[in-house]
Protein backbone atom coordinates (compact mmCIF):
# COMPACT_ATOMS: atom_id res chain seq x y z
CA UNK A 1 0.00 0.00 0.00
CA UNK A 2 1.39 3.35 -0.91
CA UNK A 3 1.65 6.24 2.07
CA UNK A 4 -1.35 7.88 0.14
CA UNK A 5 -3.19 4.88 0.58
CA UNK A 6 -1.76 4.03 3.96
CA UNK A 7 -3.26 7.59 5.13
CA UNK A 8 -6.54 7.67 3.34
CA UNK A 9 -7.41 4.20 4.53
CA UNK A 10 -6.37 5.77 7.72
CA UNK A 11 -8.66 8.69 7.53
CA UNK A 12 -11.39 6.60 5.95
CA UNK A 13 -11.54 3.72 8.69
CA UNK A 14 -10.94 6.33 11.57
CA UNK A 15 -14.17 8.39 10.27
CA UNK A 16 -16.00 5.35 9.97
CA UNK A 17 -15.56 3.61 13.48
CA UNK A 18 -15.81 7.18 15.07
CA UNK A 19 -18.62 7.27 13.80
CA UNK A 20 -20.07 3.97 14.63
CA UNK A 21 -18.24 3.99 18.68
CA UNK A 22 -17.95 7.31 19.51
CA UNK A 23 -18.17 6.70 23.05
CA UNK A 24 -15.12 4.31 23.00
CA UNK A 25 -12.84 7.35 22.62
CA UNK A 26 -14.23 8.47 26.24
CA UNK A 27 -13.47 4.63 27.21
CA UNK A 28 -13.10 5.41 31.33
CA UNK A 29 -17.16 6.66 31.11
CA UNK A 30 -18.25 4.65 28.74
CA UNK A 31 -16.22 1.61 30.80
CA UNK A 32 -18.55 2.65 34.06
CA UNK A 33 -21.91 2.38 32.27
CA UNK A 34 -20.96 -1.04 30.64
CA UNK A 35 -20.21 -1.94 33.80
CA UNK A 36 -23.36 -0.73 35.32
CA UNK A 37 -25.51 -2.25 32.45
CA UNK A 38 -23.94 -5.63 32.41
CA UNK A 39 -23.01 -5.77 36.65
CA UNK A 40 -19.52 -6.99 35.83
CA UNK A 41 -16.45 -5.97 36.02
CA UNK A 42 -13.44 -6.81 33.24
CA UNK A 43 -13.44 -7.86 30.03
CA UNK A 44 -15.81 -11.33 30.75
CA UNK A 45 -18.27 -8.50 31.74
CA UNK A 46 -18.15 -6.30 28.46
CA UNK A 47 -20.32 -8.99 26.39
CA UNK A 48 -19.18 -7.85 23.20
CA UNK A 49 -19.45 -3.94 23.76
CA UNK A 50 -15.60 -3.83 23.22
CA UNK A 51 -16.09 -3.59 19.91
CA UNK A 52 -15.61 -6.62 18.72
CA UNK A 53 -17.12 -6.70 14.81
CA UNK A 54 -19.78 -8.33 13.56
CA UNK A 55 -19.38 -11.70 15.33
CA UNK A 56 -19.04 -10.39 18.99
CA UNK A 57 -16.69 -12.40 21.44
CA UNK A 58 -18.40 -16.28 20.25
CA UNK A 59 -15.90 -15.26 17.19
CA UNK A 60 -13.04 -14.89 19.13
CA UNK A 61 -13.94 -18.06 21.13
CA UNK A 62 -14.04 -19.56 17.40
CA UNK A 63 -10.83 -18.27 16.52
CA UNK A 64 -9.40 -19.23 20.08
CA UNK A 65 -10.64 -23.08 20.10
CA UNK A 66 -8.52 -22.72 16.28
CA UNK A 67 -5.89 -21.98 18.22
CA UNK A 68 -5.78 -24.69 20.31
CA UNK A 69 -6.41 -27.05 18.13
CA UNK A 70 -3.71 -26.09 15.33
CA UNK A 71 -1.17 -24.92 17.44
CA UNK A 72 2.50 -26.95 17.36
CA UNK A 73 4.41 -25.71 20.08
CA UNK A 74 8.35 -25.24 20.25
CA UNK A 75 10.32 -27.26 21.72
CA UNK A 76 11.32 -25.18 25.05
CA UNK A 77 8.78 -23.19 25.01
CA UNK A 78 6.34 -22.51 26.84
CA UNK A 79 4.50 -19.92 25.90
CA UNK A 80 3.08 -18.35 22.48
CA UNK A 81 4.11 -14.84 20.66
CA UNK A 82 1.25 -13.77 18.78
CA UNK A 83 -0.57 -10.65 16.95
CA UNK A 84 -3.65 -9.58 15.75
CA UNK A 85 -3.72 -7.95 12.20
CA UNK A 86 -6.42 -4.68 12.38
CA UNK A 87 -6.61 -5.21 16.27
CA UNK A 88 -9.06 -1.92 16.13
CA UNK A 89 -9.86 -1.00 20.09
CA UNK A 90 -8.09 -4.01 21.36
CA UNK A 91 -11.27 -5.87 22.52
CA UNK A 92 -11.10 -8.86 20.63
CA UNK A 93 -7.20 -9.44 20.84
CA UNK A 94 -7.80 -8.85 24.79
CA UNK A 95 -10.54 -11.43 24.68
CA UNK A 96 -8.83 -14.50 22.94
CA UNK A 97 -5.94 -13.49 25.11
CA UNK A 98 -7.77 -14.38 28.16
CA UNK A 99 -9.45 -17.73 26.14
CA UNK A 100 -6.35 -18.62 25.24
CA UNK A 101 -5.06 -18.37 29.08
CA UNK A 102 -8.38 -20.57 30.25
CA UNK A 103 -7.93 -23.12 27.61
CA UNK A 104 -3.74 -23.66 28.38
CA UNK A 105 -2.10 -21.90 25.74
CA UNK A 106 0.24 -19.37 27.80
CA UNK A 107 0.68 -16.06 26.17
CA UNK A 108 4.12 -14.37 26.38
CA UNK A 109 3.30 -11.43 24.19
CA UNK A 110 0.20 -10.42 22.54
CA UNK A 111 0.94 -7.60 19.67
CA UNK A 112 -2.43 -5.28 18.57
CA UNK A 113 -1.28 -4.01 15.05
CA UNK A 114 -3.68 -1.31 13.84
CA UNK A 115 -3.58 1.21 11.47
CA UNK A 116 -5.26 4.12 13.41
CA UNK A 117 -3.44 5.70 15.64
CA UNK A 118 -6.19 6.99 17.43
CA UNK A 119 -7.96 3.33 18.14
CA UNK A 120 -4.28 2.22 19.59
CA UNK A 121 -4.11 5.46 22.11
CA UNK A 122 -7.89 3.42 23.40
CA UNK A 123 -6.24 0.03 23.52
CA UNK A 124 -3.04 1.28 25.40
CA UNK A 125 -5.47 2.96 27.69
CA UNK A 126 -7.59 -0.12 28.54
CA UNK A 127 -4.75 -2.46 28.30
CA UNK A 128 -2.77 -0.61 31.15
CA UNK A 129 -6.30 0.11 32.78
CA UNK A 130 -6.72 -3.71 33.32
CA UNK A 131 -3.06 -4.36 34.05
CA UNK A 132 -2.07 -6.32 30.34
CA UNK A 133 1.49 -6.50 30.58
CA UNK A 134 1.77 -8.88 28.13
CA UNK A 135 -0.80 -6.49 25.40
CA UNK A 136 1.71 -4.27 22.88
CA UNK A 137 -0.37 -2.08 20.49
CA UNK A 138 1.96 -1.17 17.46
CA UNK A 139 0.31 1.67 15.48
CA UNK A 140 1.01 0.58 11.75
CA UNK A 141 -0.39 -0.87 8.70
CA UNK A 142 -1.19 -4.68 8.13
CA UNK A 143 0.43 -4.73 5.14
CA UNK A 144 4.36 -3.53 6.76
CA UNK A 145 4.53 -4.64 10.47
CA UNK A 146 7.63 -3.24 12.18
CA UNK A 147 8.61 -6.90 13.70
CA UNK A 148 11.38 -9.39 12.37
CA UNK A 149 10.89 -12.35 10.17
CA UNK A 150 9.27 -14.81 11.85
CA UNK A 151 9.03 -13.41 15.15
CA UNK A 152 5.89 -15.14 16.17
CA UNK A 153 3.57 -18.40 16.22
CA UNK A 154 0.64 -17.18 15.80
CA UNK A 155 -1.43 -14.14 13.66
CA UNK A 156 -4.68 -13.58 14.33
CA UNK A 157 -7.37 -11.65 11.90
CA UNK A 158 -10.90 -11.63 14.15
CA UNK A 159 -13.00 -9.91 12.06
CA UNK A 160 -10.81 -7.10 10.14
CA UNK A 161 -10.25 -8.68 6.85
CA UNK A 162 -13.06 -6.61 5.26
CA UNK A 163 -11.35 -3.43 5.91
CA UNK A 164 -7.95 -4.30 4.34
CA UNK A 165 -8.37 -3.12 0.79
CA UNK A 166 -5.17 -5.11 0.02
CA UNK A 167 -5.98 -8.32 1.77
CA UNK A 168 -3.65 -10.48 -0.53
CA UNK A 169 -0.51 -8.44 1.05
CA UNK A 170 -2.10 -9.05 4.63
CA UNK A 171 -1.50 -12.62 4.18
CA UNK A 172 1.68 -12.26 2.47
CA UNK A 173 3.14 -10.39 5.48
CA UNK A 174 1.72 -12.75 8.25
CA UNK A 175 3.76 -15.13 6.36
CA UNK A 176 6.70 -13.21 6.67
CA UNK A 177 5.26 -12.70 10.58
CA UNK A 178 5.47 -16.67 11.27
CA UNK A 179 7.91 -19.42 12.00
CA UNK A 180 7.92 -22.21 9.93
CA UNK A 181 4.73 -24.14 11.17
CA UNK A 182 3.53 -21.34 13.24
CA UNK A 183 -0.41 -20.86 12.69
CA UNK A 184 -2.59 -17.98 10.85
CA UNK A 185 -5.87 -17.73 12.26
CA UNK A 186 -8.68 -15.63 10.86
CA UNK A 187 -12.81 -15.28 10.62
CA UNK A 188 -14.39 -13.93 7.37
CA UNK A 189 -17.33 -12.14 8.54
CA UNK A 190 -18.37 -9.59 5.93
CA UNK A 191 -15.51 -9.91 3.83
CA UNK A 192 -15.78 -13.19 1.36
CA UNK A 193 -18.35 -13.74 -1.56
CA UNK A 194 -18.62 -16.35 -3.60
CA UNK A 195 -17.65 -16.21 -7.42
CA UNK A 196 -19.96 -13.83 -9.70
CA UNK A 197 -22.21 -12.53 -6.15
CA UNK A 198 -21.65 -8.81 -4.81
CA UNK A 199 -23.61 -7.86 -1.75
CA UNK A 200 -26.61 -6.24 -2.42
CA UNK A 201 -27.10 -1.89 -2.32
CA UNK A 202 -29.18 -2.34 1.48
CA UNK A 203 -25.83 -3.79 2.29
CA UNK A 204 -23.90 -0.77 1.31
CA UNK A 205 -25.85 1.42 2.60
CA UNK A 206 -24.43 0.41 6.09
CA UNK A 207 -20.82 -0.98 4.88
CA UNK A 208 -19.03 1.53 2.42
CA UNK A 209 -17.40 0.35 -0.43
CA UNK A 210 -14.40 2.36 1.14
CA UNK A 211 -14.73 1.07 4.15
CA UNK A 212 -15.54 -2.46 3.74
CA UNK A 213 -13.83 -4.53 1.10
CA UNK A 214 -14.85 -8.02 -0.19
CA UNK A 215 -12.61 -10.74 -1.94
CA UNK A 216 -13.84 -13.95 -4.35
CA UNK A 217 -13.48 -16.98 -2.17
CA UNK A 218 -11.16 -18.59 -4.84
CA UNK A 219 -9.02 -15.36 -5.22
CA UNK A 220 -8.66 -15.84 -1.10
CA UNK A 221 -7.17 -19.29 -1.51
CA UNK A 222 -5.07 -17.98 -4.58
CA UNK A 223 -3.77 -15.64 -1.94
CA UNK A 224 -3.28 -17.74 0.85
CA UNK A 225 -1.41 -19.86 -1.96
CA UNK A 226 0.76 -17.13 -2.82
CA UNK A 227 1.57 -16.45 0.82
CA UNK A 228 3.29 -19.64 1.63
CA UNK A 229 0.47 -21.06 3.65
CA UNK A 230 -0.48 -25.01 3.10
CA UNK A 231 -3.46 -26.77 5.39
CA UNK A 232 -5.88 -24.05 4.42
CA UNK A 233 -8.92 -25.31 6.13
CA UNK A 234 -12.11 -23.70 5.85
CA UNK A 235 -15.39 -24.03 8.12
CA UNK A 236 -18.41 -22.47 6.52
CA UNK A 237 -20.11 -20.53 9.18
CA UNK A 238 -22.94 -19.68 7.14
CA UNK A 239 -25.63 -21.43 9.67
CA UNK A 240 -24.18 -20.26 13.15
CA UNK A 241 -23.11 -16.64 12.13
CA UNK A 242 -27.45 -16.19 11.20
CA UNK A 243 -27.90 -17.72 14.10
CA UNK A 244 -25.78 -15.51 16.39
CA UNK A 245 -26.64 -12.44 14.65
CA UNK A 246 -30.11 -12.71 15.10
CA UNK A 247 -29.23 -13.63 18.45
CA UNK A 248 -27.10 -10.05 18.77
CA UNK A 249 -29.52 -8.36 16.86
CA UNK A 250 -32.75 -9.38 19.49
CA UNK A 251 -30.03 -8.06 22.81
CA UNK A 252 -29.58 -4.38 21.01
CA UNK A 253 -33.67 -4.74 20.05
CA UNK A 254 -34.58 -5.46 24.15
CA UNK A 255 -31.70 -3.73 25.68
CA UNK A 256 -32.35 -0.74 23.01
CA UNK A 257 -32.16 1.95 25.70
CA UNK A 258 -29.10 0.85 27.85
CA UNK A 259 -27.38 0.36 24.22
CA UNK A 260 -28.21 4.14 23.35
CA UNK A 261 -26.65 4.99 26.60
CA UNK A 262 -23.52 3.47 26.24
CA UNK A 263 -23.11 4.51 22.50
CA UNK A 264 -25.78 7.32 21.83
CA UNK A 265 -28.79 7.09 19.71
CA UNK A 266 -27.61 7.13 16.20
CA UNK A 267 -24.92 4.75 16.79
CA UNK A 268 -27.31 2.05 18.72
CA UNK A 269 -29.53 2.43 15.73
CA UNK A 270 -26.74 2.33 13.41
CA UNK A 271 -25.41 -1.65 15.35
CA UNK A 272 -28.72 -2.58 14.95
CA UNK A 273 -29.26 -2.05 10.72
CA UNK A 274 -25.20 -3.20 10.39
CA UNK A 275 -26.15 -6.69 11.98
CA UNK A 276 -29.43 -6.79 10.14
CA UNK A 277 -27.72 -6.12 6.67
CA UNK A 278 -25.02 -8.56 7.24
CA UNK A 279 -27.16 -11.04 8.57
CA UNK A 280 -29.56 -10.64 5.19
CA UNK A 281 -26.54 -11.26 2.94
CA UNK A 282 -25.40 -14.96 5.01
CA UNK A 283 -29.08 -15.85 4.26
CA UNK A 284 -29.17 -14.71 0.75
CA UNK A 285 -26.11 -16.25 -0.11
CA UNK A 286 -24.20 -13.57 -1.26
CA UNK A 287 -21.67 -13.33 1.81
CA UNK A 288 -20.11 -16.44 3.37
CA UNK A 289 -18.99 -15.99 6.55
CA UNK A 290 -16.14 -18.56 7.21
CA UNK A 291 -13.34 -19.27 9.79
CA UNK A 292 -10.00 -20.26 8.52
CA UNK A 293 -6.91 -21.58 9.24
CA UNK A 294 -3.32 -22.66 7.64
CA UNK A 295 0.00 -23.06 8.51
CA UNK A 296 3.31 -21.07 7.18
CA UNK A 297 5.25 -23.85 5.11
Amino acid sequence: MTDTGTHGQRDVQYGYHRGLFPALHDWERTERSIVGFTGEEGPSGLLGLDQMGHFGPQGCDLAADAVVAGYTPVPGRSAVDLCELGSGFGGALRYTVDRLTARGVAVRRAHGVELVAEHCAVSRRISRAQGREAVTEICASATAVPLPDAALDVVLVTGSMPHFPEPGDVLREAGRLLRPGGLLVLTEEVSLTPGGREPSAAFRATHPRDVFFTTALADRLRQFARAGFTDVVRRDLTEWAAALLAERLKVVRIFRGSVAGIYGTEPADLIRDTLTAAREEYLAGRLLPALFSARRS
